[in-house]
């Protein structure tokens, strides 16, 4: 079969056409009727939510970093359980290609289960799996029910499903386009044993979240069967029809209510992989024309040979967690959401790669377009009346993604993240309020920090530190959202395998809006020999919990290693130490121009350092007893701002010499030519 084109792809994610059947259904469906319908579609979701939750054993799934959702008998997205929004616009693209191509041969029919995670199909990257179901009624087709998940092992070069290494697709272990797994309402048992012998890691963890999402699946359809033997099939019909039409109505309304232009953003990313190396990560065009919004990305880097390149359903699954959050966050999660939204991506660059590129760590070049997407749409959004209190600055999108491979001690194999830095981001600084701390994964705003001691009795690690990360927001007259981190100290088992993905040790991800600050780099930080479980096991030895004291004061002696977040696979042994941290979110607005008062609440609740209040919200205080003294603060930031006028240069001047700058050569090599950003030559792959 063809692996489906970018034109295929960008038309899939456009609503079908109503059928006459669905339009004469929809008809018949009174209005109080519908909101019950809409309700009992969201408590089917939300029941299989739990269900998934429960039955998963991966740390993303007990997480909830998941998706449950609801289709046409077409394939349009209807609604969804989401614990992510990630996969919420795209999976219509693996609905439509399996009805496309493989209605006849292999056929689609009653007890089906299709499975896949292959991003060329209309996937994110390896990890992140799905199981689909049809949902027949009398024999005729009525809808289809997903199940999503990210799933931390692939069989990849490395550990942990996201090889970091990777060069090519054929690196990046399984690579699974939509097949039938099961029939008749049973899993394969040639499929499982192909799973199980591929060369996973952790083959019982990856079966069991494959379970999960079948059952998951299953338990929506069986509800969808009830609610047509109840209500009739053509009540189900016309309500899903008449949903698909009401969030379209209201997302076009949304949009036509913002102003036109043209509004830009351009992000940069400071490493693929462990290697240092700028690349501007999107460079986005958003254009607001009457009823329609285009994302164009002409600009944006060439693709690498790494694995840091992202499909472009993949980038639109990402700015669906944008949308969703905040400018659609009233609306259902449905495809016709994105009817008035269009997608530009010139072939070559990092977010439309070639068909052999690794993208096993597109997400941390997807989140970039989310984090442009979050400026473009303050800057058009700003002078709405309607959606200004909406406007955020982008999440903190650099974490700690720590893989831990090897035994467990209770002699399992084990391949897992450990989430709670991905769990814990601060959320940007908004237009009227700060940002939340540790709110959430920007890829899963409800997803949950997993319990410390479960941690502990599943994986051979001890948390012995976990605490909000101080100055790690980015200060503004409205915050950004703390960050947070944990130090692990392998335990119980001699030695364990870890590696970690990620970028933003050099360049903060997430921009500020309108005057804020930025937040904190992510430092790569182990220690090997730590004398920390020796201090503990002894009556007398001192610990302690505070992470600026532990790196100020050297509390805690070894062998510390400080490189970028991304690292090799390396082994550790019982006694080392690693540090996680989560980012937190960006500033909005001029600090000078943040109360007082919410600072000295910052200081007490160690959001922010004394160093911090002083010298970037030059607040004047009484540092042994806390108290505000509001005049002279007055006359320190009235100091500060003919102090910025002072070493201010007009625009002209500054462009004139900004624009004869460049960066170092050699970070340069995956940019493109400089400062344009066009190739320089084609990438060789394995």
């Amino acid at each position: 079969m063809p692996i489906p084109t970018l034109a295929e792809k960008l038309e899939w994610l456009k609503p079908a056409a109503a059928t006459a059947e669905e339009r004469a259904c929809a008809a018949l469906v009174k209005q109080g009727d519908y909101e019950i319908g809409v309700q009992i579609t969201n408590d089917i979701l939300d029941e299989a939510m739990e269900v998934f939750v429960r039955a998963s054993r991966s740390y993303f799934g007990v997480s909830g970093d998941s998706m449950v959702a609801i289709f046409t008998a077409n394939g349009d997205l209807i609604n969804a359980s989401c614990g992510t929004y990630l996969h919420a616009i795209i999976q219509p693209i693996v609905l439509k290609f399996v009805q496309k191509y493989y209605a006849e041969n292999p056929g689609i029919r009653e007890g089906d289960i299709w499975y896949t995670n292959d991003a060329l199909y209309g996937g994110i990257h390896n990890p992140d799996q799905v199981c689909l179901m049809p949902v027949f009624y009398k024999g005729e087709l009525l809808a289809w029910a997903s199940a999503a998940l990210h799933t931390t092992e692939t069989g990849a070069t490395e550990p942990g499903g996201m090889p970091v290494s990777a060069k090519s697709r054929f690196e990046e272990g399984l690579n699974l386009p939509p097949i039938k797994i099961g029939e008749n309402f049973e899993l394969r048992n040639d499929f499982l044993e192909f799973y199980s012998v591929y060369g996973l890691r952790a083959p019982a963890m990856f079966i069991s979240d494959l379970r999960a999402r079948c059952t998951t699946a299953d338990r929506v359809r069986i509800r969808l069967l009830e609610l047509a033997e109840k209500r009739g099939a053509e009540f189900v019909i016309g309500l899903l029809r008449k949903m698909c039409d009401t969030a379209e109505a209201g997302a076009r309304k949304r949009v036509a209510a913002l102003p036109d232009g043209k509004f830009r953003a351009v992000v940069f990313n400071d490493a693929m992989g462990w290697t240092p190396g700028l690349v501007r990560a999107c460079n986005l065009t958003l254009v607001k024309e009457g009823g329609k919004l285009t994302f164009d990305f002409h600009g944006t880097s060439p693709e690498t040979p790494s694995s840091y390149n992202v499909h472009p359903q993949a980038v639109v699954g990402h700015i669906a967690n944008f949308m969703y959050e905040y400018v659609f966050h009233d609306l259902p999660i449905c495809s016709t959401t994105f009817a008035p939204i269009d997608f530009v991506f010139p072939e070559g660059i990092l977010l439309n790669p070639d068909k052999l590129a690794a993208t096993s760590c597109c997400v941390f070049i997807g989140m970039q377009a989310r984090c442009a997407t979050h400026n473009a749409f303050a800057k058009m959004a700003f002078s709405s009346a309607e959606m200004w209190r909406q406007i955020a600055a982008a999440p903190g999108s650099q974490h700690t993604s720590q893989i831990c491979a090897g035994l467990s001690q209770w002699k399992l194999a084990v391949a897992d993240v450990l989430s709670f830095m991905l769990n814990t981001m601060g959320q940007g600084g908004r237009a009227a309020e700060d940002g939340m701390d540790a709110y959430g994964f920007a890829w899963c705003a409800f997803g949950r920090a997993p319990d410390s001691e479960q941690v502990e009795g599943e994986l051979p690690v001890t948390v012995t530190l976990s605490q909000h990360w101080k100055d790690s927001c980015g200060h503004g007259l409205h915050r950004g959202g703390s960050g947070g981190v944990q130090q692990w100290m392998i335990h119980k088992m001699p030695n364990l395998v870890s590696m970690c993905m990620g970028n933003g040790s050099k360049v903060p991800l997430g921009q500020p809006l309108f005057g804020g600050y930025a937040s904190a780099p992510i430092p790569g930080i182990s220690v090997r020999k730590a004398n920390l479980l020796d201090k503990m096991g002894k009556a007398s030895g001192k610990v302690t919990l505070d992470l600026r004291e532990i790196l100020e004061k050297n509390t805690i002696e070894g062998d510390w290693s400080f490189e970028l977040v991304a690292r090799t696979p390396k082994v550790f042994e019982e006694g080392d130490l690693l540090f996680g941290f989560s980012g937190g979110g960006p500033g909005y607005g001029d600090p000078l121009e943040r109360n007082p008062a919410e600072v000295m609440e910052d200081l007490r609740k160690k959001i922010i350092s004394d160093w911090t209040a002083r010298n970037i919200y030059h607040v004047a205080y009484d540092a042994e007893r806390r108290k505000l003294d509001e005049e002279k603060t007055r006359e320190q930031r009235d100091a500060e701002r003919r102090a910025r006028l002072a070493r201010g240069k007009s625009y002209a001047e500054f462009e004139r010499e900004w624009s004869q700058q460049s960066p170092p050569k050699e970070i340069l090599q995956w940019y493109g030519s400089w400062p344009d950003a066009k190739p320089l030559g084609p990438v060789f792959r394995p």
